[in-house]
């Protein structure tokens, strides 16, 4: 296997080979805005944009935002649709609460009525003794 150094060696033209520089260059060592690509060969670094650049950033962005936007109210009607069945369901509850409420009142009522006929009657109906006549005002 080929030693670091080795495989930096380029051979000339005329076949001898030469070391590469002790220091490697990288892209961003050398000082001012001119910079080494991989390739090998140095471009300018720009500082600003190209109008270019800015207007396709600025189309990526839009079309970014604009399906953001569109899955945020696909988002929104699904918790609409969600919040609408929700009511549903718990108004179709209320109601059949509301039923049993009624019909629980009125079997307390009737069973009211019966406790108040049932300790009337053994007041007055079936006792002989005196003080339940005395009491009713029938003497």
């Amino acid at each position: 296997m080929e030693s670091d150094e080795e495989i930096r060696r380029v051979p000339e033209i005329g076949g001898e080979v030469s070391a590469a520089p002790a220091a490697p260059r990288e892209a961003g060592s050398l000082p001012g805005p001119d910079r080494v690509q991989p390739s090998g060969e140095v471009v300018q670094r720009k500082r600003g944009r190209s109008p270019a650049d800015k207007e396709n950033r600025r189309l990526k962005r839009l079309l970014r935002n604009r399906v953001s936007a569109q899955q945020a109210r696909e988002r929104k009607k699904a918790h609409l649709t969600e919040l609408e069945t929700k009511v549903i369901d718990l108004e179709k509850k209320n109601s059949e609460l509301e039923e049993r409420l009624s019909t629980l009142q009125n079997e307390n009522q009737m069973l009211r009525q019966i406790v108040k006929n049932t300790t009337a009657s053994r007041r007055g109906g079936s006792g002989t003794s005196t003080s339940n006549t005395a009491a009713d005002g029938t003497l």
